[in-house]
């Protein structure tokens, strides 16, 4: 078999940005420390929180859903995401509150975002997702599941009302 001498000369030049492709991923990999998650230690990250998605409704703080006070204007929103739904129906948030959501799933993965927001986050059964967002305008918002979950899947949403 006869290469050309341009075909040797674009084989090269690919296979090269090939090897310099995967030095650099290597580099940002490995050099400084890059981690799923989950998988940091003390000092890089927080561990990753996990329920029995089987028993997550008769567990704490799964088992009161809603919005718990923690100090002035923050809150930790406790969500549970199931087929075609989330807990709690609707949720009440007073104007420029941070709030710390915490949400997990039963059954399968869901998605929870808020469109026009920063909140978008894969909800994995059994793992507690969490994401804080300072809501800083009031009006209904619709929280969707942007995570294909069978049928009825496009059903599936619940509002957060910001007063």
């Amino acid at each position: 078999m006869h290469l050309h001498r341009y075909e040797k000369i674009w084989l090269l030049f690919g296979v090269s940005m090939l090897v310099v492709f995967l030095i650099v991923l290597g580099v940002g990999a490995f050099a400084q420390g890059a981690q799923p998650p989950g998988q940091q230690h003390s000092g890089h990250g927080a561990q990753r929180e996990t329920v029995n998605p089987e028993t997550v409704e008769s567990t704490a703080p799964f088992n009161q859903l809603g919005l718990k006070k923690i100090g002035e204007n923050e809150y930790d929103a406790y969500m549970l995401a199931f087929a075609f739904g989330y807990g709690p129906e609707k949720m009440e948030i007073p104007l420029g509150a941070t709030v710390h959501f915490h949400i997990t799933s039963k059954d399968v993965v869901h998605g929870f975002e808020i469109p026009g927001t920063n909140v978008n986050m894969m909800v994995v059964p059994g793992e507690i997702t969490q994401m804080t967002y300072k809501f800083t305008k009031a009006g209904e918002l619709l929280v969707l599941c942007n995570e294909y979950c069978g049928i009825a899947h496009e059903m599936m949403q619940t509002r957060i009302i910001v007063k």
